[in-house]
């Protein structure tokens, strides 16, 4: 029996499915498949609905979006036993996001985004123990168990967080594109917002600048269809977030289609490189509320909600590719999502071993090692400030 094995950095253990024999294509075996819907551009030709893949990369595609998904399932439940505390914004349903788009590029280009960021963390190489230990607020956490669910980092993957004001990570976006630039890189920034946040003034701000000096900067708006609670069309008057930027071009994609976005991602990194910034609107959905404290069925349907699953969700849209190319059966596929919640669980039980942060970690990272305000004395209410 041949097998088809692929291979993640540190977000995912290696995978083996057993095939059977009659299954003849290679791991590499090239793969054409269509986006679900056409592309829609401003300003701009769209690339093809053709895109290219591998059976490795489809089968990577499943079990990365799977993960994703259990994930964020396993981060409810911890939430209503008060393991997680604090705000928690759920990011299952638009995993095809994340997983298109980390599919396009590099770890030298950035990624930076709001507070529905746990995908992303994985996307860009965090490990479910991090995940779940920052979520925790424990020690082991990607963020010392400082930052929970909103301030997710790791700057060694090229991933910038994990922003918890309303649109503020775009125009730290464009400062990255801007040092990209500045170095003489050939690399990219991602600054992903909601559609909630497209109408923030910043974002139109750091858009003129980013415009004005061509810099490497791709504009993402998840369009989820629900700012917390209100409708787009009550928010926007032009909900059409891809169009915008005006004298920017934009591109709408198919935020449910993990190769749209993956050919989305790459067209616009091409073009950011050579001609500046770019929209990308990514139509997606939420399955849950906005966060933990919003039930997210009092300004939709149900009905609404059950019909996404049905026509639209990603993770069964790559499964059905899997299963029309005969890369892996049924039963193989249900397997993967054992190992899955095996794998989630076991990271569970670690992140839980994880110590509380020690009190001092409080005066860490505010000031420069050296400077800043102390607080010491036997109940801690003497402070004495070293100013540079």
């Amino acid at each position: 029996m041949a097998q088809l094995t692929h291979r993640t950095s540190s977000l995912l253990k290696p995978l083996s499915f057993a095939l059977s024999s009659t299954r003849h294509l290679s791991s590499t075996t090239p793969i054409t498949v269509e986006t679900s819907l056409p592309f829609t551009g401003h300003n701009i030709e769209p690339p093809s609905r053709s895109v290219e893949t591998t059976p490795q990369e489809l089968i990577k595609f499943f079990r990365d979006m799977a993960l994703m998904r259990r994930m964020e399932i396993a981060s409810d439940s911890l939430y209503k036993a008060k393991l997680i505390r604090g705000f928690c914004h759920l990011y299952d349903g638009q995993e095809a996001v994340a997983v298109g788009m980390e599919s396009a590029i590099t770890r030298k280009d950035c990624i930076i985004t709001a507070y529905r960021d746990h995908c992303l963390f994985l996307g860009r190489g965090g490990t479910l123990v991090e995940a779940f230990a920052e979520l925790m607020g424990r020690k082991e956490g990607c963020s010392k168990g400082k930052g929970g669910s909103m301030h997710f980092y790791k700057k060694e993957g090229g991933f910038y967080g994990g922003h918890g004001i309303v649109g503020a990570q775009v125009p730290l976006g464009c400062g990255l594109a801007f040092a990209q630039k500045y170095s003489k890189d050939e690399n990219v920034t991602f600054a992903m917002y909601g559609d909630g946040a497209a109408n923030q003034g910043q974002l139109f701000e750091a858009l003129n600048m980013a415009a004005l000096w061509d810099l490497p900067a791709i504009l993402v708006c998840e369009n989820n269809h629900y700012g917390m609670g209100t409708a787009e069309w009550r928010a926007a008057k032009s909900p059409a977030y891809y169009k915008r930027g005006d004298y920017v071009p934009g591109l709408k994609v198919d935020g449910m289609d993990a190769f749209a976005v993956k050919q989305a991602c790459k067209f616009a990194k091409e073009h950011a490189l050579k001609n500046g910034p770019i929209i990308l609107e990514m139509d997606t959905y939420r399955y849950h509320g906005h966060s933990m404290s919003d039930p997210g069925s009092t300004y939709r349907t149900r009905d609404e909600i059950s019909g996404v699953r049905q026509e639209r969700d990603p993770v069964e849209r790559i499964r059905k590719l899997v299963l029309a190319h005969d890369l892996a059966t049924e039963k193989e596929l249900k397997d993967t999502e054992k190992e899955i919640r095996k794998e989630v669980d076991d990271a569970i039980a670690k992140a839980k071993e994880s110590p509380l942060p020690d009190p001092s970690e409080l005066f860490t990272n505010i000031y420069v090692k050296g400077y800043g305000v102390e607080s010491y004395g036997a109940d801690r209410k003497e402070l004495r400030a070293v100013l540079p």
